[in-house]
């Protein structure tokens, strides 16, 4: 559990009653957004409020009115996920520019410009969104929002998504070192070890991070890699 002083109020008002749990804010919300968090690391103390300020929990007749059960576990995460986080606005701001560039960070990585085949610069993107007033929505997932602001920017911008197929050899005097690193900067669709020791792999990767594949072969091997498009 969080300390109390770290805290703020998850609360969800429903049928004439009032419930509060006392919950981390960043964590409260990457739970709104779908991820998997720990009820426990999440709240500050394992009891519903009728008005947490005051330390007054919710009677158990309410409760169960409203809720069907006493079972904290499921009030409290039907509370954070359907009630309001009281965030303070600086709260607020500081995980508002975070999810944006969350968004700026996937849509340049995933997406290129179909016209020269690159993709378009962060500062690009943020410029589109910013004249496109595109809302970030703390409580939205990341892929949620990707599909809003690209068809926000689609009359400012032109994007595609795109993946590559890559064919890639590492020499053997790098393979056993430089293999891992590939395997965790793409989508392995099959990979075999050769007899003379190299490594060859067919991969996956956003279109928008090809330069940056290459920098990578190049850096593990020494510029002695090979990297070749498939399809």
């Amino acid at each position: 559990m969080i300390p109390l002083e770290k805290a703020v109020v998850a609360r969800l008002e429903s049928h004439g009653e009032k419930f509060e749990i006392l919950v981390d804010p960043d964590l409260a919300v990457k739970f709104r957004q779908g991820a998997d968090v720990e009820l426990e690391e999440m709240v500050a103390a394992l009891y519903v409020f009728s008005n947490a300020s005051r330390g007054t929990r919710a009677p158990d007749e309410a409760l169960t009115k409203v809720f069907q059960t006493t079972d904290f576990s499921e009030i409290a995460r039907k509370v954070i996920e359907k009630g309001e986080i009281h965030l303070t606005a600086e709260q607020r701001k500081q995980m508002i520019a975070e999810k944006r560039k969350q968004v700026i960070a996937f849509i340049s990585r995933n997406a290129v410009n179909p016209q020269t085949g690159l993709p378009h610069p962060p500062q690009r993107i943020e410029m589109a969104m910013e004249e496109a007033r595109v809302n970030i929505d703390l409580y939205k997932h990341l892929d949620e929002l990707v599909k809003e602001t690209v068809k926000a920017l689609r009359p400012l911008l032109p994007i595609r998504f795109e993946e590559l197929r890559l064919a890639v050899k590492l020499p053997p005097e790098f393979a056993h070192r430089a293999f891992g690193e590939i395997q965790s900067a793409a989508t392995m669709e099959k990979d075999e070890w050769q007899k003379d020791g190299s490594w060859i792999c067919i991969v996956r990767i956003p279109a928008g991070i090809q330069g940056d594949f290459y920098n990578l072969v190049n850096r593990l091997t020494k510029g002695q890699g090979e990297v070749r498009i498939l399809d």
